[in-house]
């Protein structure tokens, strides 16, 4: 996810300090590499050995240290980040930056810095609701610099607000985010995601095996890509994506609900639920019990989401949706692609090892409305996400001129 990107990683003297350790844990397994300064009041909470042997590279803790003969520290630092991170980030070194002080290697590196700066402030709520600091941070906004907001909690001096620093996992998605280019940006993203359940009585239902960690994968590669993303999940064991609008349903016809309410204000819909075809005609009331060896359901078919959209969905709407397979998978990927009206098609024979529910790699093949097929082969349910992104924005594109010329038709035919 980050191999290739140079993470510069500031640490300054607040308690949150050790979370930084749980942060650098999270950067460097998703592939990127960590450098860390930790200015004199870090290091009066946490060591620079930790930081060291988890990173693997120094610990830069001296403005005045050179690299080599050739190198000045800060200098170097400052150059070759992709992106520089200060978690927890204090009112002192949120003051100085907003003030242009650069006295120690932490605030002089950021100084010298093109990359994108993100800081994650972590102080006593009075002070984070002091109307210097909301003055600084402001003007540190203006000047382009990212923030992941504090949070309300207990603090350690025994308050409880905000002030609190945000979680490591929270903070390491904006970083990625930060690291993204946001082709995306000002989409407004429908994804459907897990399975249904169609109740029979009070305890008991129908479902299916879909964990949703496919439409998760694409809800949080969208929200980094810049998109505006709203995810509407069955029942699933999965976190909520940060960032992104949830909307938690059970039924296909809450699921149908969710979806019709929304889609008006969408660009985009991509279906990689997994939608009950049909439901039980009658819901007990009271748990059904056990008579004679046989039990009969009589079931009645759900309102088919996708075949709606793709009938009413325009011009403008772009639909993407998901056929997982047993059999024949071409034939009958190709009959929904052009059945269901869709943009584009995501097939998967569930069958294949290492394409099923619930593991986090998929073999998917992507079917376009020219007839074109797409067989990436074995990736990871995140790379399958990017990929469909990748596709989903080329589309817009082609909507967006295809649009454009048609404006500029018709005004040179008035």
């Amino acid at each position: 996810m980050l191999h290739g990107k140079t993470i510069v990683l500031g640490v300054t003297g607040g308690i949150a300090a050790y979370k930084a350790v749980e942060l650098l844990r999270l950067l460097t397994k998703a592939g990127a590499e960590l450098h860390i300064i930790l200015t004199r009041s870090a290091q009066e909470f946490v060591t620079p050995l930790t930081f060291q042997t988890l990173s693997r590279n120094p610990v830069h803790t001296d403005l005045f240290n050179l690299i080599s003969e050739q190198e000045i520290g800060h200098i170097s630092l400052a150059d070759r980040a992709d992106l520089f991170l200060i978690a927890p980030a204090t009112a002192n070194v949120i003051g100085k930056l907003a003030n242009g002080i650069a006295d120690d290697l932490l605030t002089t590196t950021v100084m010298a810095t093109r990359a994108p700066v993100l800081l994650a402030p972590a102080m006593n709520m009075n002070m984070y609701h002091n109307p210097l600091y909301l003055e600084n941070e402001a003007r540190l906004r203006r000047h382009g610099y990212l923030f992941v907001d504090a949070v309300k909690g207990a603090l350690a001096c025994g308050w409880e607000g905000e002030g609190k620093l945000q979680t490591p996992e929270v903070i390491f998605q904006e970083a990625v985010k930060a690291l993204t280019l946001p082709d995306l940006a000002g989409a407004r993203i429908l994804i459907t995601a897990g399975p249904t359940r169609e109740e029979i009585d009070p305890v008991r239902y129908l479902s299916n095996h879909s964990s949703g960690k496919m439409g998760y994968a694409i809800a949080r590669a969208a929200w980094r890509r810049g998109a505006r993303v709203t995810l509407i999940s069955g029942p699933t064991a999965l976190a909520p994506p940060w960032g992104v609008e949830m909307v938690p349903v059970e039924s296909a016809h809450q699921m149908y609900e969710a979806v019709m309410a929304r889609v008006g204000e969408c660009d985009v819909v991509i279906k990689a639920a997994a939608v009950a075809d049909y439901r039980p005609l009658l819901r007990a009331e009271e748990k059904l019990k056990k008579q004679g060896e046989a039990m009969t359901l009589e079931l009645v078919k759900n309102r088919d989401i996708l075949t709606e959209l793709g009938h009413q969905k325009g011009e403008r709407l772009l639909l993407v949706g998901f056929a997982a397979e047993t059999s024949e998978l071409l034939t009958n990927a190709r009959k929904k692609l052009a059945a269901k009206n869709l943009d584009l098609l995501v097939a998967n024979d569930v069958t294949q090892e290492g394409a099923g529910f619930s593991v986090d790699t998929n073999i998917v093949r992507l079917l376009h409305r020219d007839g074109r097929i797409e067989e990436p082969g074995l990736l990871t349910k995140e790379a399958v996400a990017n990929l469909i992104l990748d596709r989903v924005a080329e589309l817009q594109r082609v909507k967006e001129a295809c649009h454009g010329t048609i404006g500029a038709e018709a005004g040179r035919a008035v």
